[in-house]
Order: C-alpha cells, then sequence, then structure tokens
C-alpha cells in the first residue's frame, strides 16, 4: 500500500476529480492542508443535536431520528412530493424531496443518521430542501458491533454547498489509513514534559478517534504545534532580518535644528520612543519596530525625527499610507513640520497613481534621483517603475490596512532599510505577540496637553426615535459657535447598498439590519432640506470621487470653508481639522470598534472640546448595540481593543491580510491560550537560539515551510 507524506500532493492522495474539488471549496493542495482542516466538533450515534439552534440561512449538520415519512402528488408538475418530518426529541425540521420517490425506501421511522442542507423556513417551520444524509447502520449489524460503535465520535467538518461532513470525513479518513511518517515540529524533551503525542498519533486521534478519550489529547497536541511554528517563524525571520547588513544611520544637524524649531515639548513617551528607534537606526542591522499609540499621540512626529535621523546621511524615507487623502495630508502636515529650513533641503514629494501622468513623473525622477529624501504615497511606492537612490527607512501608516507582503515588497526596494510600522488601532498583546511577532513593539500611551477631549453619546433610535432630530439641532449649534462638523455614513449610496442578498430589511445574527438607510447621498440630501441646515455650507466626500477632487474638499474643509462634511470612512485616518468639534457617525451598529475609535480620534484633536454622537437603531442586547456601547464607555484604545477582541474574535481582528490565510490561526484563540502561545514563543526561542537555521530540527523546519507556504515565505525573507 502507498503511503502519503504531509508534502504529497492532493491529486496524488484522492484523485483529479476530488483534489479539484478541494481546492475550489478550501484552497487544499497538499496532505498537509486536507488534515489541518480540523473537525468542528464530534457526534456520537445516538447523540440528537438540538434542531431549534439551527442557523435559518446557513448550511448545517445534524444527527437526527426519521420520525415521519409522506408522499403527495405535486400541483404544477408530474411526480411527487416527499416530506420527512426528523425529530431531536424536541424540535422537528423538515426534509423535503421533490420527485425521488425511492427514497421512501430509506428515509423509514426509526433510522438514525447525519443530515446537512441550508436551514429554510416554511410556514413557520425549519425545513432542508433535498438535504444530503447518511444513514447509520447500526439496524444491521451485530449487538457487540453496534455497542462498540455507539462510542465512537463521528467528526462533523466545516462543510460547504459542495462537500458535505461526511464525504470530508471519508476522504480523511481514507488518507489517515495510508498516511507515512509524521516528522514531528517540537523537540522531543518538550512533548516529554508536557505529556504531548507524537504527530502522526495526535493527527489520527483528532481526525478517526476510536473512543471520545482520543480527541482531548489530540488536541492539546495540535494545538502546541500551531502555537510553536508559528512563533519559531516569526522568531527565526526576526533573526534573519538581524543577519541583514544595514546602514547605520547615526543623528545630527538636521534633528537638532527640527527639535530647536520645535513649538511643543515632546510627551515624555515620544522622547522614549524616540531614543530606542534612534538607537535602532544607529545598528548595522535592520530595524524592524511596530510603534502603536492613540489616535493623536505623536506618531507621525516619531516618523518624522527618523526620517530626518537617516537623511543626515543622504538616505530616503518612504511613508506608504493606505489613502490617496492620508497620503496628500501627510505630505502636507510633514512639509509643515519641517519648516521654511528644511523643507526645501528634504523635499518631502507625493506619489500617487491618481496623480496625472506628468505629475508622477516628476515625483518619481525625485524619488530615484535621491533629489527627494522624504517621499510619501500609497501603493503607487510598490509599482515596479518607482526606484529610490538609496531607500533607508521604510515607514508603514496604519499596518492593519497593509499585509506583511507588501510591506516587504517596499523594503525591497533598498538594501535592507530600516522598517517602522505605525498604527493607531492599539493591538492587544497576545495580537501583537502572534501576528507581529517578528516585530519589536514600542507603545505611547501619554497624550499631548492642551487637547480638550472628546464626549461621546449613544442615540439610540430604537427607544427614542426623538433623539434623531436633536442630533441635527446639536451639529447647528456647534457651527453656529463657529466649529465644524462631520458626518460619516456606511456607504455612499443607500439605494445601491445591501449586506446581504435578501430583499427582506430583516436583521443580522448580531443585530445589525441587513439593510443600510443611510448613505452619503441620502444623508446630504436630507440635510440639504433640513430647516437648522439652511445658509450652511455642506460637502460630501467619499472613495469614488477623483482624487484630485477628493483633495480639494479635504483642503477646504481644513481651511474652514466648509461647515459640514458628509462622508465615508475615507476621513477614518489621519484627517487633522483642530476645529472640527463634532462626528456623527449614522448606523453606528455598522462599525467594528476599533473603527469607531479611529472615526471619533478625528475631533476633539484642538483646544475645542470633541463631541462624537453614535447614531444606532440596533436594538437592545445584541452584539452590534454591545460595539456601539462599548465605545461610548471609554476613550482608551487600548481597552477597547480587548473588547473588540471578545467581542469579534480573532479570526476578523487579524484578518488574512495581516498573517496570510494559511498562517492564520485554526485552532488557537488569541485570548483564551494567551498563556499557551507565551510559553511556545518561549520553547521556541530556546531552540532557535542555538540552532538559528533549525538544521538540527527538520521536522519544525518543514512545518514552518508548509505553515506558511510559497507566497508567505518569500514575503517574508525579502530583504
Amino acid at each position: 500500500m502507498p503511503q502519503f507524506a504531509l508534502d504529497t500532493p492532493l491529486v496524488d492522495a484522492v484523485g483529479e476529480k476530488v483534489a479539484a474539488t478541494l481546492a475550489r471549496a478550501f484552497d487544499m493542495a497538499t496532505v498537509a492542508d486536507l488534515l489541518a482542516h480540523y473537525p468542528r466538533r464530534y457526534a456520537r450515534r445516538g447523540e440528537l443535536t438540538p434542531i431549534s439552534s439551527l442557523p435559518v440561512g446557513e448550511m448545517a449538520t445534524i444527527v437526527a431520528e426519521v420520525q415521519s415519512v409522506s408522499e403527495r402528488p405535486m400541483r404544477q408538475r408530474k411526480g411527487s412530493l416527499i416530506e420527512v418530518v426528523i425529530s431531536d426529541g424536541v424540535g422537528t425540521a423538515t426534509l423535503t424531496f421533490f420527485g425521488q420517490k425511492w427514497r421512501l425506501q430509506e428515509l423509514r421511522p426509526g433510522r438514525q443518521g447525519i443530515f446537512s442542507g441550508k436551514v429554510g423556513v416554511f410556514k413557520g417551520k425549519q425545513q432542508f430542501a433535498h438535504p444530503d444524509y447518511e444513514l447509520f447502520d447500526d439496524e444491521v449489524e451485530a449487538r457487540v458491533t453496534a455497542v462498540a460503535r455507539s462510542l465512537e465520535p463521528i467528526p462533523i467538518y466545516p462543510a460547504t454547498s459542495t462537500v458535505t461532513s461526511w464525504q470530508l470525513r471519508k476522504i480523511i479518513a481514507d488518507v489517515i489509513a495510508k498516511l507515512g511518517p509524521v516528522p514531528d515540529p517540537l523537540p522531543e524533551e518538550l512533548r516529554a514534559r508536557e505529556q504531548l503525542l507524537d504527530a502522526r498519533t495526535a493527527l489520527v486521534q483528532a481526525h478517526t478517534p476510536v473512543v471520545p478519550e482520543h480527541v482531548a489529547p489530540a488536541f492539546a497536541t495540535l494545538r502546541m504545534h500551531e502555537a510553536f511554528v508559528l512563533q519559531a517563524a516569526l522568531l527565526q525571520h526576526r533573526i534573519q532580518v538581524r543577519q541583514l547588513a544595514a546602514t547605520a544611520r547615526p543623528a545630527g544637524e538636521l534633528l537638532d535644528v527640527f527639535d530647536a524649531a520645535l513649538p511643543f515639548e515632546r510627551t515624555p513617551d515620544q522622547i522614549a520612543v524616540g531614543e530606542v528607534i534612534a538607537a535602532d537606526l544607529q545598528n548595522e542591522w535592520p530595524m524592524n519596530r511596530l510603534v502603536q499609540g492613540e489616535v493623536g499621540s505623536g506618531k507621525t512626529l516619531v516618523a518624522l525625527r527618523a526620517m530626518l535621523q537617516v537623511a543626515q546621511s543622504g538616505g530616503q524615507s518612504a511613508l506608504i499610507a493606505p489613502t490617496e487623502v492620508l497620503a496628500a495630508q501627510h505630505v502636507r502636515s510633514i512639509a509643515r513640520m519641517l519648516g521654511p529650513r528644511l523643507a526645501p533641503e528634504l523635499m518631502p514629494t507625493l506619489l500617487t497613481g491618481a496623480q496625472p501622468a506628468a505629475e508622477r513623473r516628476k515625483a518619481a525622477l525625485r524619488a530615484a534621483s535621491g533629489q527627494a529624501r522624504i517621499v510619501v504615497g500609497t501603493h503607487a511606492l510598490l509599482s515596479a517603475s518607482t526606484t529610490f537612490a538609496d531607500l533607508g527607512l521604510v515607514v508603514v501608516d496604519e499596518q492593519h490596512r497593509f499585509g506583511v507582503e507588501q510591506r516587504e515588497a517596499l523594503r525591497a526596494k533598498g538594501s535592507s532599510p530600516h522598517v517602522l510600522v505605525l498604527t493607531a488601532t492599539p493591538i492587544p498583546r497576545t495580537v501583537a505577540m502572534t501576528v507581529f511577532g517578528d516585530l519589536d513593539v514600542s507603545t505611547i500611551r501619554t497624550m499631548p496637553t492642551g487637547r480638550a477631549g472628546i464626549s461621546t453619546f449613544v442615540a439610540p433610535l430604537a427607544e427614542k426615535p426623538g433623539w434623531f432630530g436633536r442630533v441635527w439641532e446639536r451639529v447647528a449649534e456647534e457651527v453656529a459657535a463657529g466649529r465644524q462638523a462631520f458626518v460619516v455614513c456606511a456607504a455612499i449610496d443607500a439605494e445601491k447598498a445591501v449586506v446581504d442578498d435578501t430583499d427582506d430589511p430583516g436583521m443580522l445574527e448580531d443585530g445589525t439590519r441587513t439593510r443600510t438607510r443611510w448613505g452619503v447621498v441620502q444623508a446630504r440630501a436630507m440635510l440639504d432640506e433640513h430647516p437648522s441646515f439652511r445658509g450652511l455650507r455642506i460637502a460630501t466626500l467619499h472613495g469614488k470621487m477623483p482624487a484630485d477632487e477628493k483633495d480639494a474638499v479635504m483642503q477646504a474643509f481644513a481651511r474652514g470653508e466648509i461647515d459640514v462634511l458628509v462622508a465615508t470612512t475615507v476621513v477614518e485616518v489621519g484627517v487633522d481639522v483642530p476645529n472640527a468639534s463634532t462626528m456623527v457617525i449614522l448606523e453606528a451598529e455598522r462599525f467594528g470598534v476599533s473603527q469607531l475609535h479611529q472615526l471619533r480620534g478625528r475631533v476633539g484633536r484642538g483646544s475645542v472640546p470633541g463631541l462624537c454622537l453614535l447614531v444606532t437603531e440596533a436594538d437592545p442586547d445584541t452584539a452590534a448595540r454591545s460595539r456601539v456601547e462599548a465605545v461610548a464607555a471609554t476613550l482608551d484604545g487600548f481597552a477597547l481593543a480587548e473588547v473588540d477582541l471578545e467581542l469579534r474574535g480573532e479570526g476578523d481582528v487579524l484578518g488574512d491580510a495581516q498573517s496570510g490565510a494559511r498562517s492564520s490561526l485554526r485552532l488557537l484563540r488569541v485570548v483564551a491560550d494567551a498563556d499557551l502561545i507565551a510559553q511556545a514563543r518561549d520553547e521556541a526561542a530556546l531552540v532557535l537560539r542555538d540552532d538559528p537555521d533549525l538544521s538540527r530540527h527538520p521536522g519544525l523546519a518543514s512545518a514552518i515551510a508548509r505553515r506558511l507556504g510559497e507566497d508567505e515565505r518569500s514575503a517574508l525573507h525579502r530583504n
């Protein structure tokens, strides 16, 4: 019998047709990919799953018993309709089959099995139309065998409409039966100390357990595998970066001139983080540092001082921002902070894909010649046509908008340049350890003095619809006092924005309505007709507008020529208008916790007190409402980051862009498994200290290669 290795292509293990189906459904390519598709739970023959908890509109797999079967002719076409009622002893659901009379021979009352399909509702009762099923054959087994099999856990896998749970169970069981030796990623000493299984046994017991007691040890082992391999990969990359040769960038006159002209004192955190970065830049290996800090805490100042230090030796800095609006604003604010003495010397230059061709060529020439020692741009900086004379520092603004590969693609345009990553989205400790483990992390917590702060209130329209009118009166009062306001919407045009494919204005599972009510178009039309807004200067801003038009609107708003700006989340980051006092967020339940916190940070940036009104129609006691209430309860972004993680789960918080689809977490939960992840990091550090290239740990080296995949490996190892 042929034996399969983890690296065996699926086409060799399961055949071309099945391999193609698995590739389309789950992006699987090898036996390792297949065996990393773990059961989400286990059923047992005789176990009846509560039907009442089935999610309507989603694929579901349940264990149930046939209660009754009936047949009746169809009205509109030939043949009969078979209706089968299944029960869990408490609730019932109906299975319907059209023109398949032979089902009567299989689905007899008393038969138990696994049923899978999309859950629907018909006449108030749950229904599966043409479900797949697998019936248990206990009734024809010998009694002894039946008793033994009644104890055997049945793996229930995450499935799709094209690949059912039991199809996966059969495919995986067939592959497991032919699985050869599996290299162990864990050191023998660690495995023995923690009483973990060997790698092959863990996979066998996870997928084909004979008794329930097999499951827990298998997953304890596999969870440690996941933590250990990911931490080892991140730490190994960190070691490899430090082995690269970088140009040391000592500070000098440029930084002295800049600091002497600063019209304010730097905060203690700005000073402390600045000193760490200054020391990093003088090393002969590349800096790889993440700086996290609240909105307005001074991350841009810290980054600009690093750029000046690099410029001292003639080096260039490239700052990549997620939007054209933010990139343009960065160039203006950097030029303003540098002042008339330094700006002409460093020539901060904007480079985006939306610039006119002649302007873009001119900016690209400044970057290539080294004339521009600070280049700010969007994804255009990653273009093959963008080159630098001496790229010494890469600054990535708002890291959550970019993936690892984009960061490394920009880094590849220099000779091992230093990297500084900025984020105003505070990162929980475990997430930082899990996703940014290859970076050193610094935090700016103290805020500059002289800011008036922000008050946040929820306008709960579900209970108090009259508050909607008061929101606009309050905005008009602020404008009458000489201030400005943002109104943020979740869509450009509500008529064209549908959250899902239903026509029903119903509710999503978290309590959010399926159809958005307010887009920029609708909000602008409403304000144009509102009595309190007569004579006010109202403008709109969204991502579909031409770049020059967006920039013109933002500059006009910054100059005070616009009273109320109705916008999408294009204003989420980097927009700095000290006179803007009020932020109204319509349908606030449609935004995440971190996004609401970022948006709120656009006001209260000067001496004018900030006011944020979170308008929501979400009902109390729903997850959607909880997000909104959480933001109103605190201004502490670090506390909100933990709340966000708990409310959304790390799958959404991490996202594929941050870690790569193959290296995202499968078994671990970064909150619940924080101690395990920390332990794995310490254990991996010990291994890498003595064996940095893992020549004596081939099982771990091959596991890292499989875990990250080709794209992630090439991204991590670019220099």
